[in-house]
């Protein structure tokens, strides 16, 4: 994805054009595989089936049961239109099947690539707020079926400062609890501009509908290896933390009965009355409250 733009450097005229040794040294990029891809770059057709690949892939990770005419409807939606004949054959090579239709084997079997690289290295730390959010998705079972959470921590105050709870884990709920993470701070008078976003490879991560939440708000993905739950510790406890105190205590009938317990915890529990030996004995709101106010006076 970044050739084009060494390219487009390396043949400005000076003073602004910049080496291609010099742009692939800055951007880690490997010089043979530039000049392997510029004898051969990706073509106008190629680039309209990766943009379709996309939609089709996006819309089966949100609903696996879908079949490719309906995958199709559902990328046509995206602003991809494309016949069921091109539907169906970009679901055959990647093996996109519906989870109702007969089972095939295959060799590929391995989970996507990340859509990131790990700018955290299981460093959960931070020197102030909105430097760094680490987010997960998590489910419990209740009478009318699974309920599931995503939530987004601010590692500098341990604070959760935003969630999205559905009935779904689809891509929606993973961007909903990163939209309303930003606006709460933006509410609170804070810029999350250059915040790094850390989260595992789930589908709902990699989606395009969440990179463009990223983008939008200037936000720095990052992730973590494959099947290593280190990598997102911090969260993880968490997410324990809620399932001794809430999840595990009861069992719950209905959706929004667990909802609202999963809230009330959150924002009267955690918040504002669970003290932490890392916040010196605050809670998360005293801490925030009494660490930025002087920054604020100061500015």
């Amino acid at each position: 994805m970044m050739f084009p733009l060494v390219r487009e450097l390396a043949v400005q005229e000076d003073p602004i054009r910049v080496p291609v040794t010099v742009t692939c040294r800055v951007l880690d990029l490997c010089r043979q595989q530039y000049y392997r891809w510029l004898k051969s770059p990706v073509t106008d057709r190629e680039l309209a089936e990766a943009y379709r690949a996309d939609a089709l892939f996006d819309a089966h990770r949100d609903d696996p049961e879908f079949g490719y005419r309906l995958l199709a409807d559902e990328a046509a939606a995206e602003g991809e239109v494309m016949c069921e004949r091109t539907a169906w054959k970009i679901c055959s090579q990647n093996a996109w099947w519906s989870s109702f239709g007969k089972k095939r084997r295959g060799k590929n079997g391995k989970p996507g690539p990340p859509a990131h690289e790990d700018r955290v290295r299981r460093d959960f730390t931070a020197e102030g707020p909105n430097q760094v959010w680490l987010t997960d998705i998590t489910e419990h079972r209740t009478g009318e079926g699974t309920l599931y959470m995503c939530a987004v921590k601010n590692v500098w105050s341990n604070r959760i400062v935003g969630y999205s709870i559905g009935s779904r884990m689809k891509a929606r709920l993973a961007v909903q609890a990163l939209e309303n993470a930003v606006a709460s701070r933006a509410a609170a008078g804070m810029d999350v501009a250059g915040c790094i976003v850390h989260s595992d490879r789930g589908s709902q991560f990699r989606s395009r509908k969440y990179l463009r939440a990223l983008r939008r708000h200037a936000l720095a993905g990052s992730m973590g290896q494959v099947g290593s739950s280190a990598d997102n510790s911090a969260m993880e406890s968490w997410f324990s933390l809620l399932q001794k105190n809430v999840l595990n205590r009861s069992r719950w009938a209905t959706r929004q009965d667990l909802r609202i317990a999963i809230v009330t915890w959150t924002e009267r529990t955690y918040h504002r009355r669970r003290r932490q030996a890392r916040l010196g004995k605050l809670t998360p709101i005293e801490y925030e409250t009494i660490m930025t106010t002087p920054a604020s006076q100061a500015a």
